[in-house]
């Protein structure tokens, strides 16, 4: 499906689960997108789970082309954020009955945590996996939605980063930190931790 935000068109795909009222929205991080197969991996848990998934480019294809190179756009952290709360905005207003969680990946959750909060009474739920939540740090004290932070335990400065952001958020959080994971949890199980962990958290908090 495609997001006419104005200038700029945005391509995603949907997958809702019938009878479900739940739906989780992916956040691709750096240099990503929707295609990311570690998303689609953990949105086709998800799915089966009886929670319904959206991912979606967060750039352009022409915007995707130019960071490549150049970089510019994938920690344009307000931008993403922007994106991001419209695309939930259009989502909410078509089905404004499902509840709505975030699930974010490297830049991707800096931008999930600065959109709950202009999307509150929306959001219900926020996942960072592997995130730079520290990236959000204006806006920490802010987040209402019950928030997941999950860092690999061989990430040591990306669990620093975490850590911090931790003791910023007042809303309900939890750290959860898999032991033996890299940064991008492609240890063999490593990646089933974080969906287990993140159907865990969104059945909780979107029912």
């Amino acid at each position: 499906m495609e997001f006419d935000l104005g200038k700029i068109s945005l391509s995603g795909d949907l997958k809702l689960i019938e009878q479900s009222k739940k739906l989780v929205i992916f956040a691709h991080g750096s240099g990503s997108s929707r295609f990311s197969p570690r998303n689609q991996f953990v949105a086709k848990q998800l799915n089966q789970s009886g929670i319904g998934t959206l991912l979606f480019d967060l750039l352009t294809k022409e915007e995707e082309v130019e960071d490549n190179i150049t970089r510019e756009h994938r920690f344009n952290i307000p931008l993403l954020a922007e994106r991001l709360v419209k695309v939930t905005k259009c989502i909410h207003e078509k089905y404004p009955s499902h509840k709505i969680g975030l699930f974010g990946s490297s830049t991707g959750a800096a931008a999930a945590l600065i959109a709950s909060v202009s999307l509150k009474g929306i959001v219900h739920a926020v996942v960072s996996r592997g995130g730079r939540a520290d990236l959000a740090e204006k806006v920490l004290d802010q987040v209402n939605a019950p928030t997941l932070l999950i860092v690999g335990g061989f990430d040591t400065q990306v669990i620093e980063m975490n850590e911090f952001a931790l003791s910023k958020l007042t809303c309900e959080k939890k750290l959860e930190i898999v032991k033996g994971a890299t940064h991008l949890f492609e240890e063999e199980g490593k990646l089933n931790e974080v969906t287990n962990l993140t159907i865990h958290w969104m059945l909780k908090h979107l029912s």
